[in-house]
């Protein structure tokens, strides 16, 4: 019978424990996110798993055993629950792998909402980094309206919108 088992792996090991688990012969499953990240002031694409430290190995349970996947390169543990081994439905597989990019085989988390207008934001990079406004409009297709109180005044300012954080302190009360 063949069943999907959760792997624990060590930190940053993801990699090499799906390439050791693959070259003993296992079928491994590492969902993985491209994700777009800020380095340097500049946008950059990285591909991270997708369940950080965590894996999927499917195991044949008539022809295969879990006693050399425990001590391979990479691995941490095999993730249990009481005394029994954590297993994943096929269809949830199935599923996670429906919702990967055809071509790339990564997922793509849909962009962050933008706030409403009037709602209190933070300005995150650039000049105006630090300084705390209110979200009045998108301008095109990559830049935002805010109002900034500068030296008494409310100013209008357009920042890309990537540099736009909701104020969680101001919307906690």
């Amino acid at each position: 019978m063949l069943r999907w088992y959760v792997i624990h792996t060590k930190w940053a090991g993801e990699t090499l424990a799906e390439s050791n688990l693959q070259r003993q012969g296992y079928e491994v499953y590492l969902p993985r996110l491209s994700q777009t990240v800020r380095r340097r002031r500049r946008l950059q694409e990285r591909i991270v798993p997708l369940f950080p430290r965590y894996l999927f190995l499917r195991l044949n349970e008539g022809s295969q055993v879990l006693g050399p996947v425990r001590s391979t390169t990479g691995v941490t543990s095999v993730v249990r629950f009481g005394s029994s081994y954590a297993t994943v439905p096929d269809q949830l597989i199935r599923v996670l792998q429906a919702r990967a990019d055809p071509e790339t085989g990564l997922h793509r988390l849909p962009p962050p909402a933008l706030p409403t207008p009037g709602s209190t934001v933070k300005i995150a990079d650039g000049p105006f980094d630090g300084l705390e406004g209110v979200f009045e409009c998108e301008s095109g297709e990559d830049r935002a309206v805010v109002l900034l109180n500068i030296l008494g005044r409310n100013t209008r300012v357009q920042v890309p919108i990537d540099f736009i954080l909701p104020n969680l302190a101001a919307s906690r009360y």
